[in-house]
């Protein structure tokens, strides 16, 4: 993992989640912060819930919180980010890549912005991983999930950089440089290095797949009548495993109940916003209408012909819920 990231071994702190990863370093760089008199955290408005929902629970604990509203394609300003640090900021948290619309921010402009700063700047880099080249220069803490790409449910890492204060959230036999104590669960980290061999081996590859795959999707659905990719527009700027549409005179609740009965794992947020009807807060700091969203994404086990079924099913759905005729018999 160290080999990776360009890290040193002592810097990676195995966790059980992505979300754990996230809650160490967020709350750790927050809380020693405090004991230097920094009670400010800077983030973006469309981070992960793991993300966002740590950095709420320290505004209930009584740190200031600056959230910087992302640009209408859901890429974060790094001149915003820069602009919002304070001399009591304790840490800033934006992440590599946005999980719903795939948006990919510019993490080593905003190091280079805050760099003078003295300001621990963390990232969740969970959904980037798989297909982008993820290095923690200019960065302190970083948050991954095994699952993402390849990996047994239930295990992750905190890249927690040497030097940096941080305190520890969970207590006891002081294993992990004192930042996570509890006995290892070795299976589950020998199966995320494996994974992490693969992963990195397999990305370019990936990547190109993935990208080939969400262009041909693309081109089956924006070729119907008031269908908009939504989120940036240079492919550079998105994740190729992503695609993110505004599909208008449809109810993103209908559709994702067609495609579900059809068989087609989709949503209208996040993946892992199970049973979500109302709009995410990503959606909603986007320029697209909340009731019309669908996300879709490929990995690594997706082959061509899953993405045309996908695109039949899609077109189909679509076409019934337009004129109103029953897509479940």
């Amino acid at each position: 993992m160290a080999v990776a990231i360009g890290a040193h071994p002592s810097e990676v702190v195995f966790t059980a989640s992505g979300t754990e990863a996230d809650n160490l370093a967020i709350k750790g760089l927050a809380w020693a912060g405090a004991e230097r008199g920094r009670r400010h955290v800077v983030t973006t408005n469309v981070e992960h819930p793991a993300v966002l929902e740590s950095v709420a629970w320290l505004a209930r604990h009584g740190f200031e919180v600056d959230l910087v509203p992302v640009r209408a394609d859901g890429i974060v300003d790094p001149e915003a980010v820069a602009a919002a640090v304070r001399d009591d900021t304790a840490v800033v948290s934006v992440m590599v890549a946005n999980n719903e619309v795939g948006a990919v921010n510019d993490l080593a402009a905003i190091a280079d912005l805050i760099a003078d700063r003295e300001v621990p700047l963390h990232t969740d880099a969970v959904q980037a991983f798989a297909t982008l080249d993820v290095r923690v220069g200019g960065i302190a803490a970083l948050a991954l999930s095994g699952h993402k790409f390849g990996a047994p449910q239930g295990v992750g890492v905190a890249f927690v950089r040497r030097g940096v204060p941080v305190d520890a959230l969970v207590h006891g036999g002081g294993q992990e440089r004192g930042l996570r104590s509890g006995t290892y669960a070795t299976a589950q980290i020998a199966a995320f290095g494996a994974a992490v061999e693969s992963a990195v081996a397999d990305r370019v590859r990936l990547r190109d797949q993935a990208r080939a795959q969400t262009d041909r999707l693309a081109t089956r659905l924006l070729a119907l009548d008031a269908v908009h990719r939504s989120g940036p527009a240079d492919p550079a700027q998105r994740l190729a495993s992503h695609l993110h549409l505004q599909v208008d005179g449809v109810d993103t609740e209908a559709l994702t109940f067609a495609l579900d009965h059809a068989g087609l794992a989709a949503s209208g947020g996040a993946a892992c916003g199970a049973g979500a009807v109302k709009a995410s807060h990503v959606v909603e700091a986007l320029d697209v209408r909340a009731d019309a969203v669908l996300r879709l994404s490929v990995g690594w086990t997706t082959t061509d012909d899953d993405v045309d079924r996908a695109a039949d099913v899609l077109v189909d759905a679509i076409s019934r819920l337009r004129a109103g005729r029953p897509v479940v018999a």
